[in-house]
């Protein structure tokens, strides 16, 4: 049959396609005029690259309080981006609230009320339940996670205002009052700074003054570490980024999402400038033009402070750019944490490469925690002997402690490192609240473990906690009471963790969630929960999965019987 014959029996079967070929018309998801409109005027003449894709989410979030379908489709156009792509990095993050074709708008006004681990021991539940329930109309009330307010638990956030000590009348009372905006605290502006010596350090370095490698050595010899968690030596991890070829760039980690962590919002929120300048510094260092802050959006007010503050630092030095979190604890990561920046899902990365290596946009990277760059000025002009004069039971330096929970004054305490448990509450926090009892303790946050109050005696610093088998972390302290049950805290912590897993790799995704099912059973399978606990310690690609075990391996080693609550006295 030759080709002609093919098509007159093609034509005979189907009647007018041999004729005419039926109009085409473009296949997917297609863009609504006015929503291209909508985006475009949005987005104005800001650069349509694909690593602000977050930052544009978020100037929607703003805009319309939810992200429909026909936005995702218009910015993905106006991006030159798949759909595929838009809708996948819009969904990961917990602070964009997609709205599908068909579902209703969502209320234009959001209230969210912290389910973590202190302000669940502090009313926090109930909270939620009484304001799903007296809301109203406009209002939608929902749970979120640890939002770094422990010390004035239990907390709420409406809009983006905080609400601390809420209860069900202030926070509904600022809700009906429009009190939705970010509240700035007072804090050290950039003209207080200069006045008391700020920017002389590094206006020294970069005159060459100070060589560099003084200032490397002032940093070695102080052994000051990574703040954030991780405890690698800063002196070592800006020596490997300065040996690697360059282009060089820093990334800030601002992302401080552990529950029970709080120091870095209080270092921004009162003297935002001596971070500055440690960051400027190590930027100098390590030869980088670039440097992006990358902050929780949980920390509207640390932002707005950085966006004004930063705009009065004089011309010269790299460019800086501020970038704002969604909603993912497992972008404190820092492998995440620069796919993030990237625009992208906050998906680990495998190592190696190391950031030092191969970080953001493929170039060498230095990466430090907030209070990391905080400490340098200080720590260069007092010199090392200062700060190691400071810390107790032989170790050195000063620590940032998070201290939450069942103490009379809560709050960031600035003691000796070494300091123990029953030191720090007893001397910083003004001893238990009123009618608690001591009976359990995190050392180092929601990852670093639970101790009971017979081990209240351990110098609290890096190194000293592993061997039984907790660790410091970023030094959040939670201190937990009769009034408290030790299983569910450790549940509250699972839970925590499985909804912040990024799912992208098995033993973390289905471990904890496998781990918060068998927890919630009356008697726990301990020998089940060991083995899945070591499958998660052992496979998982990143801390989230290797640590998230820690509270429930403590649990099962030093509290085998539990404990119940018992009502504190008035």
């Amino acid at each position: 049959m030759s080709r002609d014959d093919v098509h007159k029996v093609r034509a005979f079967e189907h009647p007018g396609q041999g004729r005419k070929r039926a109009k085409a018309t473009p296949k997917g998801r297609q863009v609504d005029p006015v929503a291209a409109h909508e985006i475009e005027t949005l987005l104005g003449d800001r650069p349509r690259r694909r690593d602000l894709l977050i930052e544009y989410l978020h100037l929607i979030q703003d805009k319309y309080h939810q992200i429909s379908a026909a936005h995702l489709a218009a910015l993905a156009d106006e991006m030159k981006l798949s759909f595929a792509e838009v809708f996948e990095t819009a969904t990961f993050y917990a602070h964009f609230d997609i709205v599908k074709e068909g579902e209703a708008d969502i209320a234009p006004l959001t209230v969210r009320v912290c389910d973590s681990l202190t302000c669940a021991m502090l009313g926090g539940e109930q909270l939620l339940k009484d304001l799903q329930n007296r809301a109203g109309p406009g209002i939608r009330v929902v749970r979120a996670p640890c939002v770094g307010r422990c010390d004035t638990a239990p907390a709420a956030e409406v809009g983006h205002n905080f609400v601390d000590h809420a209860t069900v009348t202030n926070v509904l009372a600022a809700a009906k009052s429009g009190d939705t905006h970010v509240h700035l605290p007072p804090y050290v502006d950039y003209d207080a700074y200069v006045a008391g010596g700020g920017y002389r350090l590094l206006a020294r370095l970069r005159s060459g003054e100070l060589p560099r490698e003084d200032l490397l050595k002032a940093l070695d010899d102080a052994s000051l570490r990574g703040l954030g968690g991780a405890g690698f030596p800063t002196g070592r991890k800006w020596r490997a980024v300065l040996g690697e070829p360059g282009p060089r760039l820093m990334a800030v980690n601002g992302d401080e999402g552990e529950p029970g962590t709080f120091k870095d919002r209080y270092y921004l929120e009162t003297d935002p400038h001596r971070f500055l300048e440690g960051m400027l510094i190590g930027a100098h260092v390590v030869e980088a033009p670039e440097v992006y802050i990358y902050i929780r959006d949980e920390y509207p007010a640390c932002r707005d402070i950085l966006a004004r503050e930063i705009a009065k630092l004089p011309p010269g030095g790299p460019t800086l750019h501020l970038r704002r979190g969604a909603g993912a604890y497992i972008c404190g990561e820092e492998s995440s944490l620069l796919e993030s920046i990237e625009g992208k899902r906050g998906l680990p990365r495998h190592k190696p490469p190391y950031p030092f290596q191969v970080g953001l946009f493929g170039l060498p990277t230095l990466i430090n925690n907030i209070e990391t760059l905080w400490w340098v000025r200080d720590i260069v002009e007092k010199g090392a002997d200062w700060w190691k004069s400071h810390g107790r039971n032989e170790r050195h330096g000063l620590r940032s402690f998070s201290v939450s929970g069942r103490v009379k004054n809560p709050g960031v305490k600035l003691a000796p490192a070494g300091i123990t448990l029953r030191e720090l509450i007893d001397e910083f926090c003004g001893g238990m609240a009123d009618g608690h009892t001591l009976q359990a303790y995190l050392p180092g946050g929601a990852s670093g473990g639970i101790l009971p109050a017979s081990m209240d005696d351990i110098p609290l610093d890096f190194g000293t906690l592993e061997k039984y088998g907790c660790f410091i972390g970023s030094a959040a302290v939670v201190v937990l009471s009769q009034a408290d049950d030790v299983r569910d805290a450790a549940l509250n912590l699972m839970k925590f963790f499985e909804d912040e897993s990024c799912g992208q790799c098995t033993p973390c995704r289905a471990g904890t969630e496998k781990a918060a099912l068998l927890m919630q059973q009356p008697v726990w399978n301990k020998e089940l929960l060991d083995q899945l606990s070591q499958a998660m310690r052992d496979a998982s690609i990143c801390g989230l999965g290797q640590a998230a075990s820690n509270p429930l391996t403590s649990v099962i080693k030093y509290f085998p019987d539990g404990f119940r609550p018992q009502q504190a006295a008035e």
